[in-house]
């Protein structure tokens, strides 16, 4: 759909703003709006109960997504900016730059993080206007380029003040909110539904590897019961076991303190972070550089067909597994991951790899973690050697995982065309929301007309 334009334009006087409609004024944010008004006192109660949002519980398309209830006493030493109906929060750290959202009538003991700047629209500036007019590519830029530091960017709140936007008459913001807020809404709407889609994707990927690992591939197979509750009947002529009778060793790395960033040189080595198994597939680049200092111990690295399986992590990832597909000589197995390696003549380890991420499988592993805290579990070795498989022949595992290849690379590939779309879309909705916003566009009518 093509929009129309203003009837005359100006120099705006900003050079990444260029022009602006005729009767529009350009002011530094700070003109319409204060910043950072409220915060808790020093002596507010530590028993006193705080409505607490984070800068992750904010997104650029949701607003305020969430709100934790907590006890001051309790919550992040940033808990500090109080907040009203009205305002606008954004985020300071270049991280999360499009963590900007409007406060819609917030509960009286509402306090957002310090990480935020609070902009308190002046008597010329309509709030709903302003967080579209902070969610501009221009805007942002000019965020990014006022950030200074390295490992946590940011920006100071006196800088964002300082950024130009531009000010329409109260009457054409209202307009131009309304029309935004109603078209954002159908992109919005338009994404949800792709995000739906990869759901439904990623189940249809569980149930077919969980299908494959357990059934087989011939749906006229005779079965029999495997005497394990949560594993069912399995083919007949499967052998039902624990892993532990397949497997030839059991191990864990080391993990000593290393730099910050990946061994790249071919002659550096590397240690490998517990996340390299995310996912199911190995990622090589999940590694942190040993120091020169260190000596290195080669009987860690890796080679083709390691098994890998992480054995700390979130309960969600703990167990996590991956085939390494080539040798990785200067790569090292961390203190985080079991390398297990099995019988060649009786186990594919690639076939356990998938038994492992199976559905029945992943309870069975989650069920076996151990630790009090949710962000880090751990699973001891005979959680994973103790557990039951029903294995096929050799070649039958082998077959099962050309056959499951073939197929997780269509849902794959359908997969990434709806994350395409999403992408589109949500340009779609930035450049939108940049043209109505700098006056690319006049939707002074268009603000009015109903949904269809």
């Amino acid at each position: 759909m093509s929009f129309p334009r203003y009837p005359k334009y100006k120099l705006s006087g900003v050079e990444w703003l260029g022009d602006v409609p005729e009767r529009w004024d350009v002011k530094p944010l700070k003109a319409v709006a204060s910043f950072n008004d409220e915060v808790l006192p020093e002596s507010f109660g530590a028993e006193e109960e705080i409505e607490y949002v984070d800068i992750g519980s904010v997104s650029f398309a949701g607003g305020i997504e969430r709100m934790e209830t907590l006890l001051y006493g309790n919550a992040p030493s940033r808990a500090r900016r109080k907040v009203r109906d009205g305002d606008v929060i954004a985020s300071t750290v270049r991280t999360y730059l499009k963590a900007i959202a409007p406060v819609i009538d917030p509960p009286d003991n509402m306090v957002v993080s310090t990480g935020f700047a609070v902009i308190r629209p002046g008597l010329g500036l309509v709030p709903h206007f302003a967080k579209f007019a902070l969610q501009t590519n221009f805007f942002v830029d000019a965020v990014i380029s006022l950030s200074t530091g390295v490992s946590y960017p940011a920006i100071n709140a006196s800088e964002m003040a300082g950024i130009a936007i531009t000010v329409p008459s109260l009457e054409e913001q209202t307009q131009i909110a309304a029309f935004l807020d109603r078209e954002t809404a159908k992109i919005d709407q338009l994404v949800a539904e792709q995000r739906r889609l990869m759901e439904l994707l990623k189940e249809k990927r569980q149930a077919v590897i969980s299908h494959a690992v357990t059934q087989g591939l011939n749906p006229k197979a005779p079965m029999k019961l495997s005497g394990i509750e949560w594993l069912g009947d399995v083919p007949e002529h499967w052998e039902v076991m624990k892993i532990k009778y397949l497997a030839n060793s059991i191990e864990q790395g080391w993990s000593p303190q290393c730099e910050g960033f990946p061994a790249e040189a071919e002659n550096e080595w590397g240690v490998l972070k517990v996340g390299c198994v995310n996912g199911g597939v190995f990622n090589s680049t999940e590694n942190k550089l040993l120091p020169p200092e260190l000596e290195p111990i080669p009987r860690l690295a890796l080679s083709r067909g390691d098994l890998l399986i992480s054995r700390a992590n979130t309960r969600e990832l703990v167990g996590s597994a991956a085939v390494v597909e080539q040798d990785y000589p200067t790569l090292m197995l961390c203190d985080k991951l079991y390398r297990v390696r099995f019988h060649a003549d009786l186990c594919c380890p690639w076939f356990i790899s998938r038994y492992l991420g199976s559905t029945a499988v992943r309870g069975q592993i989650e069920l076996g973690a151990t630790g009090a805290s949710a962000s880090m579990v751990n699973i001891p070795q005979s959680a994973i050697l103790d557990l039951a498989i029903a294995a096929p022949p050799i070649e039958e595992q082998r077959k099962i995982i050309a056959s499951l290849d073939l197929e997780l690379a269509k849902l794959d590939t359908l997969t990434a065309e709806a994350q395409r779309a999403i992408d589109l879309l949500q340009e779609r909705r930035t450049a939108l929301i940049s043209a109505a916003v700098t006056g690319q566009i006049d939707v002074r009518a268009l603000s009015k007309k109903q949904p269809a």
